[in-house]
């Protein structure tokens, strides 16, 4: 017997060393994952959008393709004399900064005589760089002085803005999100000892994911973007952490009934893994269901989380298992689990009570919160789901959002981000004019060739580039407004409509309209998708119909509410203009996928349960050995995805509060009550259409008579 100890203890060892030699190798990727992260919005495009149609085209008629700046100048007294030497100082110094092109255009009064605003070119292909030029022109610029303000707007300036959020995600991110999972560790555990465990295999979980993302990412193959490197770092950090919750919790029952730590691991493993393994599968499945989506940003989303959870999965399944057999009974120190054969209903007192009080009133309970849930859906028609607004995207101010109110308050919205329209050159006039007359587009341009000193003439001769011209559309809305895309939308009708034309409308504002529409097909193609794929994995693991089917109900329902309740919040207490249009399918995978977690951690308890005892007292049982650390799984989840607020972007706050609520509905309300509360009323017949509907309908029918 001893000799099998040692052998166990080797093993042991081995694969912990192993583990820390592939830590010590992929640990550096883990800070270098920014290096290969890109937030061009034009890149997520569908390839077939008209947008990025435009952005092709848009390259035949340049050297090199740009993204503008929009450095503003105001003074409410009026531009001096002064002000203009300044500008143009400034302007002169902007030339001579790398990733500049130039020549700039000259500097564009506003008709009050209260602005000046200055175009420049940023080269596209400097990429996550332009943060660099903008920095630079912010350097130069020096701010405000002597009652002149000045701010550096426009897509390079939201850009460079953006590009600096996201820079957080290496850093305090991630120690907030170490910090808030430590925490909670210490609380649910309350030993000094076990928190290192479960936090140093979510550490390795995330430095293993990180190797494989740079890897692809580097290569091409996934476009890795700031949202979805702050999504894995949240979603492996917490769902590693519940993971853990359940191996650790079903070890320590273990150790109950076995006197050696490898005998209790080798049972705790054998029963928390199939539950675990289907917990993770279902979500890698719902991520990758992502897939199917039209947008490149969706899809780079859903195989990087799908990694994520993949390297947690195996992490957790064979490195913790490891390092717990090696710490033994002394790291639950002060509260050391002894192989007295206890009943581990015994450890769970307030479960049990639960539990009794589940079975004295089930009907009552499943009812009663049923009802509250559907009454917070009644919110989702508050939720609004738009494309937010440059103003609308940050949490605080910044320099881009500053500038842009400035220009929407002197100049028409769209100057300095002109809606771009191709058209042969036989039909460039009267496309000109069809446009002219679209209420909301302010002028209309050629892109004229030679140096753009200025904005050409509306007569001009244009230039031509295989058969076909470019007219600058200024819109009168800033580029990002819903006032914008209308006007987009309709342009498009318009400019459709000349005959022998074939015109393509695109620009920054296309971009969103296009971007909106892909993510409203997105949620109306992958939801039902996801939902199809959960209800194959619970069937296959319930060995049921019925019992998915209503676990996916008691889901929707519990989404429903969530965004109903977030939609009230976001509107009335966080004051928050809506929603982007991504938010609803974002949400809708994170919450099904994490949300019919816990009931896999339930119901297949229940069904292990149920084949010893039946199933009514199948599902006490259940709830009673399984309450504490599935709902102390829940709040760590439901921590880690609030630790998202630490960025002040609008979406992300959203994102990480859905899906904070979401959790804790699903496991105090759904999984605590709901679910054990139906499943007992149900009794048996739960079960179906399986052997053990009708085993455990005669085992009860016998007990009762």
């Amino acid at each position: 017997m001893s000799g099998r100890g040692g052998r166990a203890t080797l093993v042991a060892v081995a694969v912990v060393l192993a583990w820390l030699v592939i830590g010590g190798v992929s640990g550096p990727y883990a800070g270098r994952l920014s290096e290969v992260a890109t937030n061009d919005n034009a890149a997520f495009l569908p390839t077939d959008a008209e947008a990025t149609r435009a952005q092709d085209l848009a390259g035949e008629f340049v050297d090199r393709q740009t993204i503008p700046a929009l450095v503003v100048y105001e003074r409410p007294s009026g531009i001096t004399d002064a002000d203009r030497q300044r500008v143009s100082a400034d302007a002169a110094r902007f030339a001579q900064i790398p990733g500049v092109v130039t020549p700039l255009p000259p500097p564009i009064p506003s008709d009050d005589g209260q602005a000046l605003q200055v175009v420049v070119p940023a080269d596209d292909a400097e990429g996550e760089e332009i943060g660099a030029v903008v920095e630079q022109l912010r350097d130069i610029t020096g701010g405000d002085r002597d009652g002149l303000t000045v701010d550096v707007s426009g897509p390079a300036g939201l850009l460079a803005d953006l590009i600096e959020v996201f820079s957080a995600i290496d850093g305090p991110l991630l120690l907030v999100t170490l910090v808030v999972v430590l925490v909670i560790l210490l609380i649910v555990y309350r030993s000094p000892v076990l928190w290192i465990f479960p936090l140093l295999a979510a550490g390795m979980s995330y430095a293993l994911a990180s190797v494989f993302v740079y890897l692809l990412a580097d290569a091409d193959v996934v476009k890795l973007n700031g949202q979805a490197q702050g999504i894995l770092t949240v979603l492996v950090f917490g769902a590693g952490t519940d993971y853990a919750l359940l191996l650790i919790a079903r070890y320590r029952e273990e150790l109950h009934r076995h006197d050696r730590p490898w005998d209790a691991m080798k049972t705790a493993w054998k029963g928390a893994a199939p539950a675990i393994i289907a917990s993770g599968g279902t979500v890698i499945v719902s991520l990758l269901c992502l897939l199917l989506s039209s947008l490149n940003s969706n899809r780079a989303l859903g195989p990087v989380a799908a990694i994520g959870i993949a390297a947690t999965l195996l992490v957790m399944l064979t490195f913790l298992p490891a390092l717990l057999v090696l710490g033994g009974r002394w790291a639950f120190w002060p509260r050391r689990p002894r192989a007295d054969q206890a009943d581990p209903r015994a450890e769970h007192g307030i479960w049990s009570r639960v539990a009794g009080f589940v079975a004295r009133h089930a009907r009552p309970i499943w009812l009663s919160t049923a009802v509250v849930l559907a009454l917070l859906t009644l919110g989702l028609t508050q939720l609004g789901a738009t494309t937010l607004g440059q103003s609308d995207l940050f949490t605080q101010r910044t320099d881009s959002v500053d500038g842009e109110e400035v220009i929407a308050r002197h100049y028409p919205g769209g100057t300095g981000s002109p809606a771009t329209i191709f058209t042969t050159e036989q039909t460039a006039r009267q496309v000109a004019q069809v446009a002219k007359d679209v209420p909301g587009v302010a002028d209309v341009r050629p892109l004229t060739a030679g140096p753009q000193t200025g904005p050409p003439e509306e007569n001009a001769t244009p230039k031509v580039v295989d058969g076909r011209v470019q007219l600058d559309a200024t819109l009168a809305d800033p580029p990002d407004s819903d006032g914008a895309e209308r006007t987009i939308r309709e342009l498009r009708v318009a400019v459709h409509q000349v005959p022998g034309a074939d015109a393509v409308v695109g620009g920054f504002t296309a971009i969103n309209v296009d971007t909106s529409d892909a993510a409203k097909r997105d949620q109306n193609v992958i939801i039902p998708v996801v939902l199809v794929v959960i209800a194959v994995i619970l069937a296959l693991l319930l060995r049921a119909l019925l019992a998915p089917l209503l676990l996916i109900a008691t889901v929707l329902l519990s989404f429903g509410a969530t965004l109903g309740l977030c939609a009230l919040l976001f509107r009335h207490v966080f004051d928050f203009p809506g929603v982007d249009s991504s938010f609803p399918l974002f949400a809708f995978v994170f919450l099904v996928a994490l949300g019919i977690d816990y009931n896999i951690f339930l119901m297949s308890r229940v069904r292990e349960e149920s084949v010893k005892r039946g199933t009514r007292a199948g599902v006490l049982a259940g709830l009673a050995v399984t309450g504490g650390v599935i709902t102390s799984a829940g709040i760590v989840l439901a921590a880690t995805f609030s630790a998202l607020a630490v960025l002040p972007l609008v979406v992300l706050v959203e994102l990480g509060t859905a899906v904070a609520i979401g959790v804790l509905i699903d496991t105090i309300i759904v999984r605590s009550l709901l679910v054990p509360a139906l499943a007992y009323d149900i009794g048996p017949k739960i079960w179906w259409p399986g052997r053990l509907s009708r085993a455990n309908g005669e085992r009860e029918a016998r007990g009762a008579g």
